[in-house]
């Protein structure tokens, strides 16, 4: 029986566009009037929610998942289509939803609850557990105005988590606090769903949504792409994110390019082989470069450069290249080709990074190549192996173990991983 049902929903707002220059109020008001786009956050999506099960929503930002969470939890009202409700409902949207800030935290889990339709007595009887969970107990009477984001978001997913709603709504909630906090909360995701809870859980850690979700649903612009077992799910996403997008001609401003070599495509690929967009730090991983060779070159050195997003300011960037250890090219003749970097172990941190590529010739000045795609490929690094530093370094490790004998004294023994 289901919990949601969602009935060819859509979600039209109107974007007010008006000119500038100095107008007199009047005229300015019948400007907002007068000229207004409609963009469509959602258009005829369906879908429903079976008691006890944890659907995931995923999608690229803009895709819709935020709107349909807040048509869900009544933030906001469907411009067409029916969505019916069975149960008490609990939405944890966005960091400190619902808090009034000028109340102690102590006064918003009884305001959290009341708003829930819960009565005092009840509230009483959960305030202690709410409180560990969250571990906020140096300040749980202080006014959550002075609390950090991170006490804010571990309190406002206590309280939903533990008012025991018959359906919660999640959103993003994972990508606040540290480690162990996460850890908590994965885990009473998990009692909720043993306890037949309905979980809609939306997140950009496909990680989390594939363990936690039997089921997901993909959305793309507004609308429902796919929808079915969640790793089927994820792995659509990822392909719909692997997309090459060739450079700008203004990226390439001031470049002298020769075009005997075109680039044609640049995709990264995870370890089933299919095209990813979200990869983790030391899993496997595969860049293919496609190409194609117009006039025959004697010298083409193909190279990949991978770079933060937020260290691209500063020159931070790793390289693989097909140059030979004494730097020198090889032939290519006319036709097209594919290069492929395999990556046995990812070194990369977790977050976003952008990838370029370019084909030189041998010892080419700097500022001219053959061809140069920048920018072309974005990628998002998740948690993957615990790693401490700036980079992960592929490695092997030897323990050297000392024990003593009564026979020989003392012997060696070797351990490898």
């Amino acid at each position: 029986m289901p919990d949601l049902i969602v009935d060819h929903v859509s979600k039209r707002y109107k974007v007010r566009r008006t000119g500038g220059g100095r107008r007199s109020l009047g005229h300015r008001l019948r400007a907002l009037r007068n000229h207004s786009d409609e963009f469509w956050a959602l258009r005829d999506v369906s879908f429903a929610v079976e008691r006890g099960e944890t659907l995931g929503i995923i999608g690229h930002n803009g895709a819709g998942k935020s709107t349909i969470l807040k048509l869900l939890s009544s933030v906001t009202a469907p411009t067409a289509g029916v969505i019916t409700i069975d149960g008490r409902l609990s939405a944890l949207i966005e960091v400190g939803s619902g808090f009034h800030p000028e109340l102690t935290g102590r006064e918003n889990i009884y305001l959290s609850g009341s708003i829930l339709g819960m009565r005092r007595r009840e509230i009483a009887g959960k305030l202690d557990r709410i409180i560990e969970f969250a571990g906020v107990a140096d300040f749980i009477d202080t006014p959550v105005k002075h609390y950090s984001s991170g006490m804010y978001v571990r309190l406002g997913f206590s309280i939903a988590a533990h008012l025991e709603p018959d359906i919660l709504l999640l959103d993003e909630v994972l990508s606040v606090g540290d480690a162990a906090f996460q850890a908590k909360c994965l885990d009473r995701i998990h009692e909720l769903h043993r306890q037949g809870r309905t979980i809609v859980f939306i997140s950009h850690d496909l990680g989390s949504v594939e363990r936690l979700c039997s089921r997901a649903i993909l959305l793309q612009r507004g609308e429902v792409i796919t929808t079915g077992a969640a790793r089927d799910v994820i792995a659509t996403y990822h392909e719909l994110g692997a997309a090459y997008a060739p450079s700008d001609p203004h990226a390439l401003a001031g470049a002298i390019l020769s075009r005997e070599v075109e680039i044609t495509s640049v995709t990264c690929h995870g370890i089933d082989g299919r095209p990813a967009a979200v990869l983790r730090t030391g899993s496997s991983a595969t860049v293919r470069l496609s190409y194609i060779t117009h006039r025959p070159v004697t010298d083409a050195i193909f190279e990949v450069y991978v770079y933060s997003i937020i260290d691209a300011w500063y020159g931070a960037w790793c390289q693989m290249t097909t140059a030979s250890h004494d730097g020198r090219g090889m032939a290519l003749e006319p036709g097209a080709g594919t290069v492929e970097f395999e990556v046995d172990e990812l070194g990369l941190l977790p977050g976003m990074y952008y990838v370029s590529a370019t084909v030189v010739h041998t010892d080419q000045p700097q500022g001219t190549a053959i061809d140069w795609q920048n920018q072309c490929l974005a990628l998002r690094i998740d948690q993957g192996r615990f790693i401490r530093g700036t980079f992960y370094m592929p490695h092997r490790w030897r323990c050297l173990a000392t024990a003593a004998t009564p026979a020989s004294g003392s012997i060696s023994r070797s351990l490898i991983s």
